[in-house]
């Protein structure tokens, strides 16, 4: 495939990838309306091991990486973080909040990761970097002033939603020396199945609950869509768009999911936003990008202005 061919379908791929990860947040929200998120979460454990078997065969056949019993003990830690604990908590504050929260929030995470490497590793801040967690930290904060002085049920989601946020970059942070080990693939595959016993087992009362046989067939469309493709799948593409088109050119990419997931809620859900969660959401994004991207940009910028 030569260079601008793998450019335009790269392209393409990360647009389409933008489209369903945005439409996703409702998707999920119109699933767990019907099944809850203990369900949702039963449905997922089941479904998502499965893909993490066909993606370990695809790539080491039936000869799967052997690891010592330290290494174990770390990803084991990693499970608990990234999936017991954080994929709880987002599908229960997804569930209690909306859509555009939902992935305004979920975007925000470069901030954290960026706060959790300054307290442990004491990296110091760029002045555009400070600037940019500052705004994007304001900009949370006017986005959520109508629901946290409002609405308690909502509130709470939306602050869930920031705690599952800094679960997602404490994993994130945690996770490099092992991915630097073994490789993103087996981190993850292995991760899902240590994590599956423990969620299904704590998850399948409530799911032995729901009237599995009786759910509509676009409802078992729509959650094996969300599962299997927007989720599994869709973390794939994410990899080889960073590889093909490498992280500086690919994370750009996540700042389309907020107004995109906005746009398909007020469309499909019925979600109504104001001037104000509209600042908000732009503050925030704004900051994140100043954070993430303002150093590498000065300094191109200077080197260009030399």
């Amino acid at each position: 495939m030569t260079g601008p061919t793998r450019l335009s379908l790269a392209i393409f791929l990360g647009l389409l990838l933008v489209l369903t990860w945005g439409s996703n947040y409702s998707v999920l929200k119109a699933v767990m309306a019907e099944i809850g998120p203990q369900a949702m979460i039963f449905a997922r454990y089941l479904v998502t091991p499965a893909c993490a078997v066909a993606l370990m065969l695809w790539h080491f056949g039936l000869r799967w990486p052997r690891l010592p019993a330290r290494d174990w003990l770390a990803l084991a830690g990693l499970a608990t973080v990234g999936h017991v604990i954080h994929v709880t908590v987002m599908t229960h504050a997804m569930h209690l909040s909306t859509a555009f929260s939902s992935a305004l929030i979920s975007a925000c995470g470069p901030v954290f990761t960026l706060l959790i490497v300054r307290v442990l590793y004491r990296e110091r801040f760029a002045r555009v970097q400070v600037f940019g967690v500052m705004l994007a930290l304001a900009g949370v904060l006017v986005f959520l002033s109508d629901k946290l002085g409002g609405a308690r049920t909502q509130g709470l989601g939306d602050l869930l939603l920031l705690l599952g946020a800094v679960l997602f970059s404490a994993h994130t942070v945690a996770a490099g020396p092992s991915i630097a080990r073994h490789g993103v693939v087996v981190v993850m595959a292995y991760c899902t199945f240590l994590a599956s016993v423990p969620l299904v087992a704590m998850n399948a009362p409530w799911a032995l609950d729901v009237a599995w046989l009786t759910l509509s067939p676009s409802l078992w469309l729509a959650l094996l869509w969300s599962l299997a493709v927007a989720s599994f799948a869709g973390w794939l593409v994410w990899g080889w768009l960073n590889e093909h088109l490498g992280v500086p050119r690919s994370a750009p990419l996540l700042y389309l999911l907020p107004p995109v997931a906005g746009l398909i809620s007020w469309v499909a859900l019925g979600e109504s936003f104001g001037p104000l969660k509209i600042l908000g959401a732009v503050m925030a994004a704004a900051g994140v990008a100043a954070a993430q991207f303002g150093p590498a940009l000065l300094g191109r910028w200077r080197a260009q202005s030399a």
